[in-house]
């Protein structure tokens, strides 16, 4: 059994780095990612033993090394969170929910849940194919053999009444001018 060098390995990492280079960019999508990988895979090869064993074609050898690096640190990114989801998580942190928020929160939703059902049925049906299904006014407008004017009109209809409904709850909790500032 013949044994591979890592020297040797560096040697033809250096000689074939344009044609590898290239060929990882191809597969990963970027020159800059593959460029990157090719670093420390160098890095990672200058840190074997000084023989390995054999390695048959080194190229594509090297070529596994880089995919593996690549692979691993797609990985990474993946479990990493978002700056705004780091973001989201520290806000909740300080805004934890106490239990009067809890009972506002959903005392809201049993108001918009009654201001839907007062809504007629086809422009229920219309609101809730645009903002729970996530149907586009296109659709929603094939969908019910309509203008998209008239699919447009009636979810404005639909989302006045339903924020009047909600204004109307929030006045009589904090009573009128409560938005007002004092002239104290």
């Amino acid at each position: 059994m013949t044994h591979t060098s890592h020297a040797l390995l560096l040697q033809v990492l250096t000689d074939d780095y344009g044609l590898l280079k290239g060929r990882l960019a191809r597969r990963l999508g970027s020159p800059d990612i593959a460029d990157e990988v090719l670093q420390e895979a160098y890095l990672r090869v200058e840190r074997m033993p000084p023989t390995i064993g054999a390695v048959l074609h080194p190229r594509t050898y090297l070529f596994r090394i880089a995919l593996n690096i690549a692979a691993d640190r797609r990985r990474s990114e993946q479990r990493r969170l978002a700056r705004s989801e780091i973001e989201l998580l520290l806000r909740l942190e300080h805004d934890e929910l106490d239990p009067e928020r809890v009972v506002e929160a959903r005392s809201s939703v049993r108001t918009l849940v009654e201001a839907l059902e007062d809504l007629p049925p086809r422009r229920r049906a219309i609101f809730v194919a645009a903002r729970v299904n996530g149907l586009s006014i296109p659709q929603i407008a094939a969908q019910f053999s309509v203008s998209t004017r008239f699919i447009e009109r009636e979810l404005k209809q639909a989302l006045d009444h339903c924020r009047d409904r909600l204004e109307i709850k929030l006045s009589r909790k904090f009573g009128p001018g409560r938005s007002e500032t004092s002239s104290e």
